[in-house]
């Protein structure tokens, strides 16, 4: 039997009631799921760094590459939640149902030509990040396995962008969680031994990953049968695979480079470092992880403001998604500015939890006294890009994120190195966000207010769903 309009209408929850309550509802628990994942690396950087300086300098080398394919994987999960929440708030089930399984499907494709690439090339890469010869056997280690899991993380990534795009901001985060607490309790056992077992070392870290991806997976797909639109393949068989992978590339593709673009700058960041010294490599890794859990609530801002901006945008109520993403900028600017303060003024406590040894605490403590002034422009950032990756402008979140890095991050820092040494590249990052988050809010305004009638006839979508979308000529 065929739905009503008021029932279709029901499947996109965001398009009425308060824009407010749903930036609250969306971001609460994303930030609890944001954390737990961010906790992942925390807690691996803290038995691996018992294991000792070398091991803590190897997965400072290998945090920005799997932090880049983890990236990967979050464009994908963007590039579903788009093609999804626009679709429920267009009222068109079938098609979200639809995008929803190929998208998961496309995921674990990915994932599979992915990995298979990176065990290919992973002693080349990290030997071109500068890695010497006594750390590449325990990076290849980890990478090993690492990489033959990787579909894992691709498909997990998949249904959570499912999630996402209905606003399940609950059971995504719970599908989260469950990964995370899996690591959690994997972690002592695999990397360091217990219960008289030995462990396997810096290897272990990854079999604890691989473990967490299968557990989140299995809880995913037992969700999603919950929910309106669960794992059916049967969906896929009568659409068009062209036109709905192709709305679905169009956002993932680009979003997944957005978001592996910082992580890419960081790795050059970690090689030019690595010229200076391994403690300011470790050092460096250190304080990259203690920023990346300082900045969860921006993260999970970023993740959450797309549903919100898609279904409403999808909707038609364009000044729903505006005063969105307004609230979402506001409150990246206060938050950014209040974990930098708190970094700051106790960067000595928390350089000290990851090593007693003098040359990475003194290094740690320098990158969190200069670089923490940067997250307000970080979070206005990638929150800017989370709404453009809604409203299918992910080409110019690709831009804005590549000059980002091309014109700013990477030429400050290889510049200034001579004169500045390991500040450059602390200073290198600092400017970035803030030149960055400035650019961003400039785009916003360009793309959702000034260029307003050029961006609603672009994604303006005919009801059938077995034609395509146009795409927007930017």
């Amino acid at each position: 039997m065929a739905e009503t309009q008021d029932e279709q209408g029901k499947r996109a929850k965001l398009v009425h009631g308060s824009i407010t309550g749903h930036l609250v509802g969306q971001t609460s628990p994303a930030i609890v799921g944001v954390a737990a994942i961010m906790s992942v690396g925390i807690i691996d950087a803290y038995f691996i760094g018992q294991l000792g300086g070398a091991e803590l300098a190897a997965i400072a080398f290998i945090f920005p590459v799997i932090t880049a394919l983890s990236s990967l994987g979050v464009g994908v999960m963007v590039g579903i939640n788009s093609v999804v929440s626009r679709a429920l708030g267009e009222r068109d089930h079938d098609r979200a149902l639809s995008r929803a399984n190929l998208g998961m499907v496309l995921g674990l494709a990915a994932g599979l030509t992915l990995g298979l690439v990176l065990y290919a090339i992973r002693l080349p890469l990290f030997s071109l990040m500068q890695a010497d010869a006594a750390i590449l056997p325990l990076i290849d280690e980890y990478m090993a396995p690492y990489a033959l899991g990787f579909p894992l993380m691709m498909t997990m990534m998949g249904m959570n962008g499912v999630l996402r795009g209905q606003g399940a901001a609950k059971s995504n985060t719970a599908v989260l969680i469950v990964y995370s607490a899996s690591n959690w309790i994997l972690d002592p056992l695999l990397i360091t031994g217990a219960f008289g077992f030995a462990g396997y070392g810096i290897a272990g870290a990854a079999y604890a990953t691989i473990g967490g991806w299968v557990a989140a997976i299995m809880f995913a797909a037992w969700l999603l049968k919950k929910h309106d639109l669960p794992f059916a393949p049967a969906s896929m068989r009568g659409c068009n695979w062209k036109v709905q992978l192709a709305a679905i590339s169009r956002v993932a593709g680009p979003a997944a480079f957005t978001n592996s673009i910082n992580p890419a700058g960081l790795a050059v960041l970690t090689a030019l470092l690595a010229v200076e010294s391994q403690a300011a490599v470790a050092g460096f890794g250190a304080g990259g992880r203690l920023q990346s859990f300082a900045v969860v609530p921006l993260l999970a801002m970023s993740g959450s403001i797309g549903s919100i901006v898609g279904q409403n945008w999808g909707a038609r109520q364009y000044d729903r998604a505006r005063s969105a993403l307004v609230q979402a900028g506001m409150f990246a600017m206060a938050y950014g500015l209040f974990a930098a303060i708190v970094l700051f003024m106790a960067r000595e406590w928390f350089a000290d939890l990851f090593s007693d040894e003098a040359a990475v605490l003194a290094a740690t403590t320098q990158y969190l006294a200069i670089s923490v002034w940067g997250y307000a422009g970080y979070g206005v950032l990638i929150t800017v890009n989370g709404a453009l990756n809604a409203i299918d402008r992910a080409a110019n979140a690709l831009a804005l994120s590549l000059l980002r890095v091309l014109l700013v991050m990477v030429p400050f820092a290889w510049l200034a190195r001579a004169a500045l040494g390991t500040k450059a590249v602390y200073i290198a990052e600092l400017s970035a966000n803030l030149l960055g988050g400035l650019a961003a809010v400039t785009i916003a305004w360009w793309v959702m207010w000034r260029d307003a009638e050029h961006s609603h006839q672009a994604i303006a979508t005919p009801q059938s769903s077995g034609r395509v979308e146009p795409k927007n000529s930017a």
